[in-house]
């Protein structure tokens, strides 16, 4: 069944038979309901463009439904025989694209649907914009320089592009993984769908099946609605999964069908669903040793592997750091009205330090000193902030024990010492100790140090 681009929910069964054949006659598809209990079994199967729906409906009231209504449709009209000033305007806070007394003549409905769903589209077609413009302006800060390492990334990205191809990407933490990945997105054929990128260190393992997937109604205590998941929200597009290797065994079973048949099931859902997504992920960990050591499914790891590109280290890069730099300070808007420059000895700082954060840190430490350099056209090296993160080629660890300490004692020690020396950034210390940032958090919560931080 074709879905419907109008709901009709309307309680007058004769009022909502008119205004259907009025809407049919216009070349609208409508299909009418009248209660919410149907609006709400309507919705689950369907996605209607614009919702029509009577102030008063023997289950509830429409004021009290809107915020949630308004989430899940473009646009909502409220209908209603008893209009006042009051009602209006709590009708336009809570969402409403319309508020229509009845009776409501064919003119005045028709002018105000035609002009109620042009402006969703516009909102719609305004925010793809937006997106493709910043998704366009990060790959770009990738993309400048014209080293030997970068120029091999830029032509595998061009090669595996127009395919459907699954892709691995692979690269320390802000070495511009996610915008290899939106640039593979842009140079193909799905450009014009959405690219959703799903943080795997962020969400919650408890939660993260059902954001992937979605969940039914009554899946869980809470889940008192249905709700798509990210999988559904990248239809047609792609879908990134940045750090892949901290997802959980059962979800990377679940997400392998995916990858192999195109098959999921919402959280609580009895029936297979269909995505047309291309994936892409990402990780800065090893995972072919994982695989190896059980910590990751080797059939994912295969089927990720098909074809890889790794991100080159920003030390690695270091001729296109002039190029960069100059970048960020063309693009910051208070650089661009004073013209500001970088003192030769402050490049060559910028250029000898080794970026252990790598192009991410690099664009928050120009944009920090144009902040600091104030009116001042020409940036130093005082403006940087980097004399006390120089890299050192050699450390001394010194630690005190009553008596000869065990390995877990060693382990809790060291940990405490770098969350004392990084301020308790756990993507620090997971930068040095050479692990993600989940096993950080584990380890502090092992070692009883959330308290000290």
């Amino acid at each position: 069944m074709a879905q419907s681009k109008i709901l009709l929910i309307e309680d007058d069964d004769t009022l909502k038979q008119l205004l259907i054949r009025i809407l049919a006659n216009h070349g609208f598809a409508v299909d009418g309901v009248q209660s919410w209990a149907e609006a709400d079994r309507y919705l689950k199967a369907r996605d209607p463009k614009l919702v029509i729906a009577d102030m008063r409906l023997p289950d509830g009231n429409t004021l009290e439904r809107l915020p949630d209504l308004v989430e899940d449709v473009p646009a909502v009209i409220v209908l209603t025989a008893f209009g006042s000033v009051k009602n209006a305007v709590e009708a336009v806070k809570a969402g409403a694209a319309e508020y229509l007394v009845k009776p409501v003549s064919h003119e005045e409905l028709l002018f105000n649907v035609e002009k109620v769903l042009a402006n969703a589209a516009l909102r719609h077609d305004h925010q793809f914009c937006r997106q493709r413009l910043k998704a366009r302006e990060g790959s770009m800060s990738f993309m400048i320089g014209a080293g030997q390492a970068l120029e091999r990334v830029k032509e595998l990205i061009e090669a595996v592009a127009p395919s459907d191809m699954t892709v691995l990407i692979q690269g320390e933490s802000g070495s511009g993984k996610e915008l290899v990945a939106r640039g593979i997105h842009e140079q193909s054929a799905r450009a014009d769908r959405n690219f959703v990128a799903v943080d795997c260190c962020t969400i919650q393992q408890t939660l993260f099946e059902s954001e992937l997937f979605g969940h039914e109604r009554g899946a869980f205590t809470g889940a008192d609605r249905q709700k798509k998941g990210l999988i559904e929200g990248a239809e047609g597009g792609t879908l990134f999964l940045d750090e892949i290797g901290e997802i959980e065994p059962p979800i990377q079973a679940k997400l392998l069908r995916v990858l192999e048949s195109g098959k999921f099931r919402r959280l609580g859902g009895n029936k297979d669903l269909t995505s047309n997504v291309r994936v892409v992920a990402a990780t800065n960990r090893n995972l072919e040793e994982m695989s190896r050591e059980g910590g990751f499914r080797p059939d994912l790891f295969y089927r990720l592997n098909a074809f890889t590109i790794i991100t080159p280290p920003l030390r690695e890069r270091r001729d296109d750091i002039p190029f960069l730099v100059e970048h960020f300070i063309r693009n910051h808007d208070f650089s661009r009205r004073i013209n500001k420059t970088v003192a030769p000895e402050a490049m060559r700082t910028l250029v000898a330090y080794d970026w252990p954060g790598n192009v991410r840190e690099l664009k928050n430490v120009i944009e920090r000193a144009i902040i600091l350099s104030r009116e001042k056209r020409r940036i130093d090296i005082n403006h940087f902030g980097l004399a006390d993160a120089q890299p050192t080629r050699e450390a001394t660890l010194s630690f005190t024990f009553q008596q000869d300490p065990n390995l877990e004692e060693l382990e809790r020690a060291y940990l405490e010492m770098l969350l004392n020396k990084h301020s308790g950034r756990r993507s620090k210390v997971a930068q040095v100790m050479g692990v993600s940032e989940r096993s950080v958090y584990r380890m502090i919560k092992r070692f009883g140090l959330a308290e000290a931080l």
